[in-house]
């Protein structure tokens, strides 16, 4: 078990690393109708959360995949997943008129169930590593500055 963990969390900081970069290279008014269409924030902060969501998404992927602050990055992961499932699930409840997620900008285009499902095992799964983190850190740059000083 411990030797496919640091490959979970490069597969998890794939997916916020290619779920971010669809969105930034994308004109921000794409995902700005999502973030709309789930009728959470307000106007004000739709915008900024179109503009700056992207960018967090992407590096906190980055983080993952390289290992580095893996504790605070996991965290940050988890904190992003439990938002996805909320807003996704008071959209479901609400009954909104929403055919896919958007999470994936023009790439992939999953139903808002599909995406529950894969948002909750995501969060499982970055569970999992944040209470095994020494096993997950394995070939992360974490470990290699443990091992420098």
């Amino acid at each position: 078990m411990a030797n496919i963990l640091p490959i979970i969390r490069v597969l998890i900081g794939t997916v916020f690393v290619v779920s971010g970069y669809e969105k930034l290279i994308g004109p921000y008014q794409n995902f700005l109708y999502v973030i709309q269409s789930y009728e959470v924030l307000s106007v004000p902060l739709e915008e900024a959360v179109a503009r700056i969501f992207p960018w967090i998404e992407l590096f906190l992927g980055i983080f993952l995949v390289v290992g580095l602050w893996l504790s605070l990055s996991l965290k940050g992961v988890i904190v992003m997943l439990l938002s996805f499932i909320i807003i996704v699930s008071q959209a479901i409840v609400r009954k909104l008129p929403i055919d896919e997620c958007g999470c994936f900008g023009q790439m992939i285009s999953l139903p808002l169930k599909g995406v529950l499902t894969f948002d909750t095992c995501l969060l499982v799964l970055t569970l999992v590593l944040v209470f095994k983190l020494d096993p997950a850190s394995r070939f992360s740059v974490d470990k290699y500055f443990e091992k420098a000083v």
